[in-house]
């Protein structure tokens, strides 16, 4: 079974949007899989500190 996802909006600064638009095309992911494997990665950063 695939893990349940939520749609959610933000706003970004455009730099930034420009900038993971980048990084995600370069790692062959969507805008969308790129921002969450990054935010996976920092809150695994983040539970391993605390």
């Amino acid at each position: 079974m695939k893990p349940l996802k939520n749609k959610v909006s933000i706003t970004l600064d455009s730099n930034i949007v420009e900038q993971l638009k980048e990084l995600a095309e370069k790692d062959d992911r969507s805008f969308s899989q790129y921002v969450n494997l990054i935010l996976k990665e920092y809150l695994n950063q983040k539970n391993e500190e605390a």
